[in-house]
């Protein structure tokens, strides 16, 4: 997250350097909240792989325990996962009002206390509750995967040592949608609230940043730089959105904050 401030032109959008440094730091901080969520959800994967190798699935009576216990796991895990998401939320929240309330120091009085009442609660509940959700989905999807793999190996008559195989994967396959939830899911919480924040102070867009580096999709290099508007997100590959709020997107908004007379 990167901070400009609004000048006379609307095109006058050149950030403070100063304010640009502290939110760069500001960025790089809710990074390392991403690596520890994405620690705690390759964990549940690790088990999932572990519960599928505990179990050879070499009879259907075997396969179709498989996808029991992998449900339960699913229902098992709520009140970890509903702790895991909030101490995310939590963390990140708590890092990006920081970056704020430092930026708040040059601002007036007014202004700073319209950013600390910024609606954020309605925000961060939902976020919770999609995130609950996509925890609990890690099991969930694995169960789906073992059934349509003992489907697609009916169908394609594949010998049972290859469909084994591959449902021996599920730990694996598991961590990689782990890593993908954890990346998404901080950079939409943080993209989240620098939108509640900025809107709520008169805002009306913010210019998309890249993390800068040979990973950036080459949509998203197009849109470095540019100015989006709150209220028009963009379509980037099919998909809706602003920067942060698309899936593995690893860009940022940099709020345009009105000048103050």
């Amino acid at each position: 997250m990167r901070f400009a401030v609004r000048h006379d032109h609307a095109n006058d959008l050149k950030p403070r350097r100063r304010e640009t440094e502290r939110m760069r730091r500001g960025f790089e901080r809710v990074r390392r909240a991403e690596q520890e969520y994405a620690r705690g959800l390759r964990g549940i994967a690790r088990h999932i792989g572990e519960l599928v190798r505990g179990m050879a699935p070499d009879t259907p009576d075997d396969i179709a325990e498989i996808e029991a216990q992998l449900r339960s796991y699913g229902d098992i895990i709520t009140p970890w996962a509903e702790k895991h998401a909030a101490r995310m939320i939590a963390d990140v929240s708590r890092r990006d009002e920081a970056v704020w309330a430092d930026l708040a120091k040059t601002m007036s009085r007014s202004l700073r206390q319209e950013i600390r009442s910024a609606p954020t609660g309605v925000l961060l509940r939902g976020l919770l509750e999609e995130n609950v959700h996509l925890i609990r989905s890690l099991p969930i999807e694995a169960a789906e995967r073992v059934h349509e793999l003992t489907l697609a190996g009916l169908t394609n008559a594949k010998r049972p040592e290859e469909i084994a195989q591959e449902i021996l994967r599920s730990g694996e396959v598991s961590i990689g949608r782990a890593n993908t939830i954890a990346r998404t899911e901080v950079a939409r919480t943080s993209s989240g609230l620098v939108m509640a924040r900025a809107v709520h102070v008169g805002s009306e867009g913010y210019i998309w940043r890249t993390a800068g580096d040979s990973d950036v999709r080459q949509s998203h290099k197009k849109m470095n730089g540019k100015f989006v508007r709150w209220d028009e997100p963009p379509t980037l590959d099919n998909l809706t959105g602003h920067a942060g709020q698309l899936p593995n997107c690893r860009c940022y908004p940099e709020p345009v904050i009105p000048e103050e007379d």
